[in-house]
């Protein structure tokens, strides 16, 4: 179930309409998106993009965006541990990083500035299959594929090689990784 989760007061909440208003006033876009039509298992990356092209296409049109595709990773992976750490520390993207979930689940993390008093925000967003989620550039993150260590995600891309993290070494991820 998609959550957003603020750690340093342990308030959660379930509310789809509650974690949009919450990003969004962030500057982090959350939808949920739906299929055209029913999808198995063992769809291959060209079946999946066509069921979300009605979603996709508008939005890759709207904001420049020139590719998608689909990353499927399951706990079989022969490097799943290294492909989890390549994730889980702190970083930040010259592009948006936007993905939506096919199936499975991950947790968003991101450190932002608390508009109350300007420290860090830490808060956690779980998600799951039909989360759309569209971080803008700069903003300080970090991904978690546990505990199910599986994720199937349409990626969209400005260029593929805007994905390049630069990672900021603040160690704040540390505090709230699993181990």
């Amino acid at each position: 179930m998609t959550e957003l989760y603020i750690p340093k007061n342990e308030w959660r909440t379930n509310n789809a309409e509650e974690i949009k208003n919450f990003l969004t006033f962030r500057g982090i876009s959350f939808a949920r998106w739906k299929a055209s039509h029913p999808l198995s298992q063992e769809d291959n990356e060209s079946t999946i993009l066509k069921a979300y092209e009605h979603e996709l296409r508008p939005f890759m049109d709207k904001h420049g965006f020139q590719s998608a595709d689909v990353i499927n990773i399951h706990p079989k992976m022969d490097n799943l541990l290294a492909l989890r750490e390549k994730f889980l520390s702190e970083h930040t993207h010259s592009e948006d990083e936007v993905r939506f979930f096919v199936d499975g689940s991950g947790k968003f993390w991101f450190n932002l500035k608390n508009e109350i008093d300007d420290d860090d925000l830490v808060v956690c967003v779980t998600c799951t299959k039909g989360d759309f989620l569209s971080v803008p550039q700069g903003i300080k993150h970090w991904f978690d594929l546990a505990p199910e260590y599986f994720v199937k995600a349409i990626r969209i891309f400005t260029s593929k090689e805007g994905w390049v993290a630069q990672y900021t070494q603040s160690g704040v991820d540390k505090k709230y990784n699993q181990v």
